[in-house]
């Protein structure tokens, strides 16, 4: 799908380690203009609190020496980068913005990129999340190396150096490559994959809060004979608070439509290259020490949330890979579990407000995913085992024009500014660290308090309403085990963000198996009864039509005896089960 018809939202920050070799220069964004802000604040950097571990590159026969020691002294510096994608058309525009007007340095400066994106034919590179470039801006040719980088998954490594040619030099990056890596690449040579043609204006721009570096990028991606066009503003915090960041983002978002977006260009250069769509990667596991401050612990949980959230959009809107709708509406629901985790400690008014617009968003996405479920699961597996029962094609032709106006919702939703102000609202309040506004001094103090205790309370208090929802399981109707269902979601995502401060013993791991199992059989359930509402909004227009939806329904009637008979015993097991936050079970 093309960029500017589903503009994706999102937010991206990242960490860059510059290498300094002999022959590193400095960042193409850096120097453009002659009264630029070389650096941050020092305050800056510690209160963003982004950890760059140092780089440890593997040893290598071909690896010189002093190349590898030079960058292990390389000291990291810290970079927040927001990316607003907007349509071609408006981009001027947004250069002329009352908020860019008043307060530009100068009218900046204009450069012309041409980039050449590297890999093996087997994608190695990107396997293990790198990228390799070389750029060329007038006579300069820099080659630069990224990586994601720690734990915290809007963090990224980037490394430079100066090149002779568009070529690459595989020794300059071979230092920031696992060994693994470095072997392949003496069996597979690295080969072009796409480039891209970028026109860029820099300017500064001073607030109250910070300086931000507002860069305005449209031009083409290329991989073989297609294209993908590429207009955005990428937002960078040169000095000052990240607030600032935010700052302009909203105010331009006021301007006009714009849609945050973390794929960089290097993911969309390679979708269009293997000519696949958007990925949506499951959430990563997030990992907390006993002795993190509550704080902070919330902090890392909504980042995480954050980027779960716009790394699934892109696929969503694409709508060709059916995880993109299913891994936003996780999100989403992941996001609200989170802040009704922060409830007893946080001011209400800002966190009751996101809830509800990721409760907009996630009401939404519910069609879509209903007929993605019908169409790649349900209808298929009846009809394999009923082949002489005829008019599942029906069926089927029927329930592809329902799901194609649901993905239509989709998109209009997430292109609406609505959409767009509630990502920029949910990281402006993340980094803002906004719950501790408006608080009792008693919250306040229990923020700095290691949040192990927080969480072995919380865990207590959602699965003791587990508990109670499913007591008479056997003789619930189909809202009431519904209810049950959130609930052990609500006590699902906690244990994905709490559960980590327990440990990783024999208990945590048996308990989130049998909750793991709970929440699937329970799904399995709720999918059926969601089937039986799907059916009953279908035109049955023609005899056969009508037969193969009577075999659906006395399909599911069968199968929810061997479902029922699943779902009483995994609630056995799960209830039997000790808990990991007490200190007995740890033991």
């Amino acid at each position: 799908m093309p960029e500017t018809d589903a503009m994706n939202l999102g937010a991206n920050a990242r960490v860059s380690n510059r290498l300094t070799p002999a022959t590193s220069v400095p960042s193409d964004k850096k120097g453009m203009e002659n009264d630029a802000t070389t650096g941050k604040e020092p305050e800056t950097a510690e209160r963003l609190a982004v950890q760059t571990p140092a780089a440890k590159p593997p040893r290598h026969r071909s690896v010189p020496s002093a190349v590898v020691q030079q960058h292990e002294a390389t000291p990291a510096e810290t970079e927040i980068e927001l990316k607003l994608v907007v349509n071609p058309d408006r981009l001027a525009e947004f250069n002329e913005a009352p908020i860019i007007a008043a307060n530009a340095r100068s009218r900046g400066s204009r450069k012309h990129f041409k980039t050449v994106y590297y890999d093996t034919a087997e994608r190695n590179l990107r396997r293990e999340g790198l990228t390799l470039r070389v750029r060329q801006s007038g006579t300069r040719f820099t080659q630069t190396v990224k990586s994601a980088c720690g734990d915290d998954p809007l963090t990224r490594g980037e490394w430079e150096a100066s090149v002779p040619s568009i070529a690459p030099d595989a020794v300059l990056a071979a230092p920031f490559m696992p060994a693994r890596l470095l072997a392949e690449l003496e069996r597979q040579p690295l080969e072009q994959v796409f480039t891209s043609d970028i026109h860029r204006h820099q300017r500064l721009v001073d607030l109250p809060s910070g300086t931000v570096e507002v860069a305005f990028d449209h031009g083409t991606l290329k991989a073989g004979e297609r294209t993908l066009p590429v207009s955005e503003i990428e937002l960078e915090l040169k000095a000052g608070s990240a607030a600032a960041i935010y700052e302009l983002a909203l105010q331009l978002a006021e301007h006009g439509p714009v849609r945050p977006s973390i794929e960089s260009k290097s993911e969309r250069g390679f979708d269009l290259a293997d000519d696949r769509p958007p990925t949506a990667p499951k959430p990563r596991k997030l990992r907390l020490d006993p002795s993190v401050p509550l704080d902070d612990a919330f902090t890392r949980i909504l980042r995480a949330c954050l980027h779960h959230l716009l790394q699934s959009i892109p696929a969503a809107a694409d709508g060709r890979d059916l995880e993109g709708v299913h891994q936003l509406r996780v999100a989403l629901r992941r996001l609200r579990s989170a802040l009704h985790l922060m409830r007893p400690v946080s001011s209400h008014s800002k966190l009751e407000m996101l809830r509800a617009e990721a409760q907009w968003l996630a009401s939404s996405l519910s069609a879509a995913r209903e007929w993605d479920i019908f169409q790649s699961q349900t209808l298929p597996g009846i009809a394999k085992g009923c082949p002489s029962v005829p008019g599942f094609e029906a069926l089927d032709e029927v329930a592809e024009k329902r799901r194609i106006a649901a993905y239509h919702k989709v998109r209009f939703v997430l292109a609406e500014p609505r959409c767009a102000t509630f990502v920029l609202s949910l990281g402006a309040w993340i980094e803002a660290r906004g719950w501790r506004s408006d608080i009792s001094s008693e919250n306040l103090s229990e923020l700095t308090e290691p949040a192990i205790a927080f969480a072995q309370h919380t865990l207590a208090a959602q699965y003791a309403k587990v508990l109670k929802r499913g007591r008479r399981l056997k003789s619930m109707n189909p809202e009431q085990r519904h209810r049950l269902r959130l609930a052990v979601k609500k006590l699902r995502y906690g244990t994905d963000f709490l559960l980590p401060l327990c440990g990783e013993g024999k208990a945590v791991k048996r308990f989130r198996e049998r909750l793991i199992e709970l929440q699937e059989e329970l799904g399995s359930y709720n999918d059926m009864a969601t089937t039986t509402a799907l059916m009953s909004g279908l035109g049955m227009e023609t005899p056969d039509s009508r037969i193969a939806a009577a075999a659906i329904a006395g399909w599911q009637a069968s199968a929810l005896v061997s479902v029922e008979s699943r779902l009483r015993e995994t609630w056995r097991n799960f209830a039997k089960t000790k808990v990991p936050w007490e200190s007995e079970a740890q033991a």
